[in-house]
């Protein structure tokens, strides 16, 4: 094998394997981005179905054994459990490791893994940007990250060799990646992410809740923007606790502003104001031909 043909990591570790951690052994062995992949999960029947599928070359449960000897951990578990398992495993990580994750939060990352991790181990958070409401090994597909975005928020004075292959991993994965700051990011993806989860997780439970004689029917006749939503809603909800509670402040600065824009469309349609009204689907009918044209659809 020539120099340009090795792999980018001799040994990856996934600790976990549901939608994100499949398909990113998927595309890692794929595009022979690592040279073995060992996945770790809670349940014997998760590594068993990851080995079946051909996701991992070897299925661990102690995240500990897992990381052993690993050049690139990557953490593909909900944002919540990251410190528990870094402490778990920062005693047994290889000296110039890298230990990155797909987490949807990062400055929480980096505040909750950096006293953790020891010397000589280089932390690169990331955040691909992609996903299906469908979860487990099962779920995975490694043409999922291609054409999406991957954010990477290297902290300040982190090895620029592991910024570097990190950049490539997701790059021949199918990703556009871009570098930014962690407080950044957490304030820009409040909007595209949490938030339409959030507003979708609220509109279908206030139908769930509807009067018994009303349910049924809004269900039964539900068109495709209702169906849109309970697609959304039907993503993980350990995962998406996690992600509200650890980006808190960015959530809520979000969801003011929209609750400020819903008061206004309010008083438009008690006041009868059309013109408001069509300005703003107007607008709105723009952005959304901005996102195909952008190939973020």
């Amino acid at each position: 094998m020539s120099k340009d043909d090795s792999p980018l990591f001799e040994r990856v570790a996934l600790i976990g394997v549901g939608l994100i951690g499949a398909s990113l052994g998927l595309v890692l062995k794929r595009e022979g981005l690592a040279g073995y992949v060992v996945g770790c999960a809670r349940t014997q029947a998760t590594l068993d179905k990851a080995l079946e599928l051909d996701i991992v070359d070897e299925a661990a449960a102690d995240p500990a054994a897992a990381v052993a000897g690993a050049d690139l951990v990557m953490l593909c578990t909900p944002v919540g459990t990251f410190a528990k398992t870094t402490a778990t495993i920062a005693g047994h990580l290889k000296p110039g490791a890298v230990v990155s994750d797909v987490g949807s939060v990062k400055q929480a990352v980096i505040a909750g893994l950096s006293p953790l991790l020891p010397e000589g181990v280089h932390l690169v958070p990331g955040h691909p940007i992609a996903g299906t409401e469908h979860s487990g090994p099962e779920a995975g597909f490694a043409d999922l990250f291609k054409g999406r975005w991957c954010i990477l928020t290297p902290p300040e004075g982190t090895d620029a060799g592991a910024v570097e292959k990190l950049t490539s991993l997701w790059t021949r994965a199918g990703m556009e990646v871009e570098v930014m700051d962690a407080a950044h990011h957490d304030t820009v993806l409040a909007v595209p992410s949490p938030l339409p989860h959030l507003i979708a997780y609220t509109i279908v439970g206030t139908a769930f809740d509807l009067e018994e004689s009303i349910m049924p029917e809004v269900f039964k006749f539900a068109a495709g923007g209702f169906r849109d939503f309970t697609r959304i809603a039907a993503s993980d909800p350990v995962m998406w606790r996690d992600i509200f509670l650890q980006n808190s402040d960015a959530v809520l600065d979000m969801l003011a502003c929209f609750t400020g824009d819903l008061d206004t469309l309010k008083h438009a349609i008690r006041q009868g104001d059309g013109k408001t009204l069509e300005d703003l689907f107007t607008r709105t009918h723009a952005i959304r031909k901005g996102v195909i044209e952008a190939h973020q659809d």
